[in-house]
């Protein structure tokens, strides 16, 4: 037996499948990166185009609202029109609003091009996963994973270094605009690639003689067709969906600029609650939804996605708080604040590696272990910080300490990927992909909100020290959380509990 499994009709490994990671894998790391590498150069984005504090805010936020609140549908149009097509449009979409925000004039422009962007890594994301359960199993499944999460890791880590390292270079306004241009090279790159190496349709490698009579056969029934695509994509569905995750989302990244958005909430819940009913009776009704109720009969899917989502509210919040505390309350620089980050980085290309190959034997257990390297690093570092304000240690005793949060990173967000989406069913990979990243952008949002609320209310009472002591421990709180999560979920793996299909 090959590591794909057994060779079935319809599941031959394609040759090719290698060669369409390396562009996914390109593709991931350069939509992430978009996310991480503008939080050490916002004090230059301000400088340079005199913008307030609320246009800044706006260049963080606008980017996870569109990104968060196209995932699914995203997912779904790849799933129905398929995912290549989707794939090239959202890098098209991302290298542009990329030239758009290098070359904004002004901080309007600039957050224009970053909701742009935001759509494009939207529509990007959702394939790439789609993609990797299309095209590998079994343990080449995990392998894939695992390539994707030392691309994650790297991303989160490698964003503020690369940011610090342009500023460093080329100065404050040439370094800013150049964290979005350093995009387009490799954009342009991936569309030719994936142009080149991305499966052709069959109906291209059709001869002539019996291509015009099927095309005259197509085109009769056409209409029909795409009528029914439309009516596949649910789009009654998809606009309940994405005004509820809009208005659930919203608050938390806008909430300390514009208090009165807090009423978004509940109402975000209503539209949420309104879209579960009509799922329901879309697929009462016969047809096909945007996303089937029914994937979260799947036990794997639904501990996974709430451990994602858990996981997102505590860990994506640590490097925000680092990036805070030694540059505004420390005095670092840019570069200095991005180098904390290198050995987290490396450690979790390092274990995203290992967990890739292992994944399959050892299952729950590597998240787990993830989740324990994760609690230790925090921990770790409220004694390193502390130790600090007590004046023992340098801050740079943060490096080994925060490199067991790379150690989880690696061994948690790609193998809970692979494991979250084992058994769904591929024609709905895209659609669950989605659910499964959407509940990960929110969680992102829910948690920066709460970590830096907790940070700036303990830090107008108390020191510096001390606010980011606390900031670690409520984020601390959030990963014991999600251990608990992952614990049930490996006990219901031990004793053998079904997970039923779709």
């Amino acid at each position: 037996m090959s590591d794909q499994g057994p060779v079935v009709e319809g599941q031959v490994p394609d040759p090719a499948r290698w060669r369409i990671l390396v562009v996914l894998l390109v593709t991931m790391f350069m939509s992430l990166i978009g996310v991480s590498i503008v939080n050490v150069v916002l004090p230059s984005i301000q400088s340079g185009l005199g913008a307030s504090q609320s246009d800044i805010q706006w260049v963080l936020s606008g980017y996870a609202l569109t990104f968060g609140v196209v995932l699914v549908a995203a997912g779904r149009a790849g799933d129905v029109f398929g995912r290549g097509a989707l794939f090239i449009a959202g890098v098209v979409v991302f290298t542009l609003s990329s030239v758009a925000a290098g070359l904004a004039p002004d901080p309007l422009s600039l957050n224009i091009a970053r909701f742009i962007q935001g759509v494009g890594s939207g529509l990007i994301n959702p394939q790439v996963l789609g993609m990797i359960q299309q095209y590998f199993r079994r343990r080449e499944r995990g392998r894939a994973y695992g390539a994707m999460g030392t691309m994650v890791g790297f991303s989160v880590a490698i964003g503020p270094l690369l940011g610090g390292v342009l500023i460093a270079w080329l100065g404050s306004e040439t370094g800013w605009r150049a964290t979005f241009l350093v995009n387009v090279p490799v954009g342009i790159a991936v569309i030719v690639l994936a142009l080149v190496w991305f499966p052709r349709p069959l109906f291209a490698r059709v001869p002539n003689t019996v291509r015009q009579p099927v095309a005259r056969a197509v085109g009769e029934v056409g209409a029909a067709r795409r009528s029914r695509k439309i009516a596949d994509l649910d789009p009654v569905g998809s606009i309940l969906l994405g005004v509820g995750v809009l208005a659930l989302l919203l608050p938390f990244v806008q909430g300390r600029q514009s208090p009165w958005v807090w009423w978004l909430l509940p109402g975000g819940l209503a539209v949420i609650a309104g879209w579960v009913r009509w799922e329901r009776n879309y697929t009462a009704r016969g047809r096909s939804p945007m996303v089937d109720l029914r994937l979260f009969g799947i036990r794997s899917f639904t501990f996974g996605t709430l451990i994602a989502g858990l996981y997102f509210v505590g860990i994506t919040s640590v490097w925000v708080l680092v990036a805070i505390y030694v540059q505004d309350g420390q005095g670092f620089s840019a570069l200095d604040a991005g180098l904390l980050g290198l050995p987290a980085a490396l450690c979790a290309a390092v274990s995203s590696h290992l967990a890739g190959l292992r994944i399959m034997e050892y299952g729950r257990k590597i998240v787990i272990f993830g989740i324990l390297s994760a609690l230790f690093g925090l921990l770790a570092s409220i004694v390193v910080i502390e130790l600090h304000a007590a004046g023992y240690v340098g801050l740079w005793w943060l490096l080994p300490t925060l490199a067991f949060i790379g150690i989880a990173q690696g061994a948690i967000i790609a193998p809970n990927q692979a494991l979250t989406m084992l058994e769904v069913p591929e024609s709905a990979s895209g659609s669950a992909g989605g659910v499964m990243q959407t509940g990960q952008r929110i969680g992102t949002a829910v948690g920066i909100a709460m970590m830096t609320g907790i940070f700036f209310a303990t830090l107008r009472a108390t020191a510096w020290d001390t606010a980011m002591s606390v900031g670690l421990a409520s984020i601390a709180v959030v990963v014991l959380a999600t251990l608990l999560v992952a614990l049930a979920d490996q006990r219901r793996r031990t004793r053998g509990t079904p997970a039923p299909r779709t």
